[in-house]
């Protein structure tokens, strides 16, 4: 079912608005226009070396537009002062494709550095919050674990427990599927979606898994590494079914034709 095209603005978190980026004098991706909604689990794809990453350090606060912005809930982060985008980006939950645990902290400390951090509470709230969080990944009773004591996919899913640590409102996710089996990819999939919804969160992935792409993504945006802007936009199995840009077919029907 294809959503409306017109977008409230209320419905709108985050507005990326005629962004270039760039490293140096080398443009990575020109007028990049598109809204990601509230409750969106929204998908940055296309082909390698397109700068499906960089646009995600865009949209977390990690690397300024060359030119034009990035809004979430209407505030351009770059337009803030340092306190104030620290302060925005609090609000946003990363899981890096590595999951980026610290090897040399259990679970239940990995997940409580950010609230040791950026909160008030005692130890023992800390502690029992950090319990909770991975419960919710499906991984109660693994407070005391080591990173290396456990699998991939749990490796992922407390890399997930961490990202959520803070109730955020934006989830951001970068090939969280990478390296996983087609079980493990699966489950995750259906922790990202729960996650959503328990939270109310917002849910931007980057991704090339299709399998993925077409159980979570509710809107898309693909990037053209050779031409250096999106060329499509919109829900994922939309795109399948009519969208006529060849690259877009190409990757969205691979091994189907």
């Amino acid at each position: 079912m294809s959503m409306a095209a017109h977008i409230d603005a209320d419905d709108a978190h985050i507005v990326v608005s005629d962004l270039d980026m760039a490293y140096g004098s080398f443009v990575v991706q020109r007028d990049l226009n598109f809204t990601v909604r509230r409750g969106d689990v929204f998908i940055i794809m296309g082909d390698s070396g397109c700068g499906k990453s960089t646009l995600l350090r865009h949209l977390v606060g990690l690397k300024a537009p060359a030119r034009g912005s990035v809004a979430i809930n209407g505030e351009s982060l770059w337009d803030l002062d340092e306190d104030a985008r620290e302060a925005a980006m609090r609000r946003f939950g990363l899981l890096y494709q590595s999951g980026a645990l610290w090897s040399s902290l259990t679970l239940a400390e990995n997940i409580a550095l950010p609230l040791g951090e950026y909160t008030d509470l005692s130890k023992a709230e800390i502690a029992e919050l950090a319990s909770l969080k991975l419960s919710l990944v499906g991984l109660a009773g693994f407070e005391e674990f080591y990173p290396s004591e456990i699998s991939g996919g749990m490796a992922k899913r407390a890399g997930l427990a961490r990202a959520i640590a803070l109730d955020p409102e934006i989830l951001f996710f970068d090939e969280p599927s990478a390296g996983l089996d087609p079980i493990s990819s699966a489950r995750l999939d259906e922790l990202i979606l729960e996650l959503r919804d328990s939270l109310g969160a917002t849910v931007v992935v980057v991704s090339h898994e299709l399998a993925s792409i077409f159980a979570i993504g509710t809107n898309s945006v693909f990037l053209d590494a050779e031409k250096r802007t999106m060329v499509a936009e919109g829900p994922p199995k939309d795109l399948l079914e009519a969208c006529t840009v060849p690259k877009v077919r190409t990757f969205l029907r691979r091994g189907a034709e």
